[in-house]
């Protein structure tokens, strides 16, 4: 019989990323849960199946035997293991994964996501259910949420990103680059109206940041990259807001948590904006972008990625 520790946790990881679904940045699933203590599929134009373990009595040949369910499962994107904190497991747990290292499974370890509690966790205390609600949340949206929906999209690359002196031309770019591809300078500079010299200089600084990739490294025909298409929904739902779209009262709890973890302050530039504005501090990655995001919303060029739902349960 599970502990009530064992299913608060258990309970707490699918309704952390049901939550972070309303942000309209990926839809959520619940999946069966068979082999699993919680099963979830996050999707948007892919399907990424998260499922995972809960660790709260096992004893040591329960954590080999978690792990190993979780390495095992071919279609699983993230396998998640939440575990009570203590020395043993800390050290059994260890032992399990550098076991594999030697085996054909050892590709799998990259995905596995390991989040440790407490160990004096009380789930019969309110107070303790919200604290380690509240961090589970956080390093799950970091850790899991951000690699694994988010292509690995970084405060960094947010910075980078809004850095260009071309108010909307790195949009317009992914969008083309998404919908139409990308084959040659000169054919994709006469489809966007941009200069050869322009586009070159804008596309290396994306194929750097990682929103463009290419088989060679030096570039040529380019792709959009997982972060790059995280980029471009994260900007459509910034789009949103300056259009007063978010929902009722214009505001995204979970759109705010995960842009927060970006460095985005949106709710700090006033929405309903109906022109780009010229004038932005230039030491502030959140409004040189939201000037990205007006300006390329002004220009009309940009097919604005829809955002995602909830889907019925499996």
């Amino acid at each position: 019989m599970p502990s009530p520790e064992h299913d608060f946790l258990s309970d707490s990881a699918l309704k952390i990323m049901e939550s972070a679904a309303r942000s309209g940045l990926f839809s959520y699933q619940e999946g069966g849960r068979k082999l699993f203590d919680f099963s979830c599929d996050l999707k948007k134009g892919w399907s990424k199946i998260v499922s995972g373990q809960t660790l709260w009595k096992h004893d040591r040949d329960g954590i080999d035997k978690d792990i190993r369910t979780l390495l095992t499962q071919r279609d699983v994107s993230a396998a998640v293991y939440i575990a009570r904190h203590s020395t043993q497991n800390k050290r059994r747990l260890a032992e399990v994964t550098g076991s594999f290292r030697d085996t054909p499974m050892r590709e799998r370890l990259s995905r596995l996501r390991v989040f440790w509690v407490p160990g004096d966790f009380d789930a019969d205390i309110e107070k303790a259910r919200d604290s380690t609600y509240e961090n589970l949340r956080e390093e799950m949206t970091k850790d899991l949420l951000m690699q694994v929906v988010l292509g690995g999209l970084t405060p960094q690359d947010v910075s980078r990103f809004a850095a260009s002196g071309r108010p909307g031309y790195p949009l317009a770019i992914l969008s083309h680059v998404k919908t139409q591809g990308y084959r040659s300078l000169s054919s994709t500079s006469k489809l966007l109206g941009f200069s050869t010299q322009i586009l070159k200089e804008e596309v290396q600084r994306l194929f750097v940041i990682g929103f463009l990739e290419s088989d060679s490294l030096q570039g040529g025909i380019y792709r959009i990259s997982d972060s790059g298409n995280a980029a471009l929904d994260v900007c459509s739902r910034l789009r949103d807001y300056l259009h007063e779209g978010l929902g009722e009262g214009n505001e995204n709890k979970e759109l705010e948590h995960i842009c927060r973890l970006l460095g985005i302050d949106y709710p700090s530039v006033p929405s309903g904006m109906s022109e780009p504005t010229t004038e932005v501090d230039i030491q502030n990655p959140t409004e040189l972008l939201m000037q990205h995001v007006a300006q390329a919303d002004k220009d009309g060029a940009i097919d604005w990625p829809e955002p995602y739902f909830a889907l019925p349960s499996m």
